[in-house]
C-alpha cells in the first residue's frame, strides 16, 4: 500500500484530518516525565483522533547522541495503522539525499518525510525512489521569513509566477509514482487556495494553526483536495501542551478531539 492510500483510510477509519505533532520541547515538559515517556502517552492520549503523527527531528537531535535513540524509541510506539512523517527538510546533492532517505525511511522505518527542494530534482529524487512513501515538498511555509524567497517573481517565459507556485508546478511532475505532497503554511490562506485550484490531486501537509495563528475554516474549506490522503492539518504545541501537570495527557486528549471535531464541522 502507498503512503497516501494508507492516510486515506487512517482518515477514513479515524475520522479526522488532524495530524499531531510530535515536538516535545524538553523545557515544557512535565516535571519528572521524560521524553519519550511523554510521547508515548501522548500518543495513546490522542491516537483515536489523529490521522497521523509527524516528528520534528530538531527537538530529538538537540539531544546529541542520544537524541537518535529518542527518535526510535518514539516511532516505535505509535500503532502501525497509524502514518508517521519525518519532519526532517532534508535534500541535498544526490548521494547524500540518497543517505538521508536510507537513514529515514529503512532505518528508522518513518512513512514519510519533509523535503526542502532548493537543490532542484536530483536532490528529491533519492527519496522518491521509495514509491511506497510519502514524500512533501516544502512550498509556502508559515514562517515570516517565507516571503524572503517563496514569493519572489519567477519570469517563465510568458508569464510571472511567485516561487512558491513553480515549486508547486515542479512537485506535480515529479509526481509520476503518486507519492509527492506540498507542505503549505496555514498562515498565507491565499496562497494555499492558489495552489488547490491548480493542482487538485496534490495531497497537502498543512502546519501553521493553533500557536503560529493560521485560520482553520480558510484552511479546510480551500485545502481539501480530490486525492487520498488530500488535507492533513497538523497541530503541535495546541495538544501536546495543553496542560504543564499532570495531566497532560488527559488535556492532550480534550485538544485533540476538539481539534478534530472543528475541523470536521468546517468538512461539512
Amino acid at each position: 500500500m502507498s503512503f497516501f492510500d494508507k492516510l486515506g483510510c487512517r482518515i477514513t477509519s479515524s475520522n479526522s484530518l488532524l495530524c499531531v505533532g510530535l515536538d516535545p520541547d524538553v523545557a515544557k515538559l512535565p516535571a519528572g516525565v521524560g521524553l519519550v515517556e511523554f510521547n508515548r502517552a501522548i500518543v495513546a492520549a490522542t491516537k483515536d483522533f489523529a490521522c497521523a503523527y509527524k516528528l520534528n527531528f530538531a527537538f530529538y537531535e538537540e539531544a546529541g547522541v542520544a537524541g537518535w535513540g529518542l527518535l526510535a524509541e518514539t516511532r516505535r510506539c505509535i500503532p502501525a495503522d497509524i502514518p508517521v512523517i519525518a519532519d526532517a527538510k532534508r535534500a541535498d546533492i544526490g548521494n547524500t539525499s540518497r543517505a538521508y532517505a536510507r537513514a529515514i525511511f529503512e532505518e528508522l522505518k518513518f512513512d514519510a518525510v519533509t523535503v526542502n527542494p532548493y537543490l532542484g530534482y536530483d536532490g528529491v529524487a533519492p527519496f522518491l525512489e521509495f514509491r511506497d512513501r510519502g514524500v512533501y515538498i516544502l512550498c509556502r511555509t508559515s514562517n515570516p521569513g517565507a516571503a524572503d524567497f517563496q514569493t519572489l517573481p519567477v519570469d517563465l517565459g510568458g508569464r510571472v509566477a511567485p516561487l512558491y507556485e513553480v515549486v508547486a508546478e515542479k512537485a506535480s511532475q515529479w509526481n509520476e509514482h503518486s507519492n509527492v505532497g506540498l507542505v503549505l503554511g496555514a498562515t498565507g490562506a491565499a496562497e494555499l487556495g492558489l495552489i488547490r485550484r491548480k493542482f487538485p490531486n496534490l495531497p497537502f501537509l498543512v502546519p501553521g494553526v493553533g500557536a503560529q495563528g493560521g485560520d482553520l475554516t480558510l484552511v479546510v474549506r480551500d485545502g481539501q483536495g480530490s486525492c487520498p490522503g488530500g488535507l492533513i492539518i497538523n497541530v503541535s504545541r495546541q495538544v501536546i501542551f495543553a496542560s504543564p501537570s499532570s495531566d497532560f495527557a488527559e488535556a492532550a486528549a480534550q485538544a485533540a478531539q476538539a481539534l478534530r471535531d472543528e475541523i470536521n464541522q468546517y468538512r461539512q
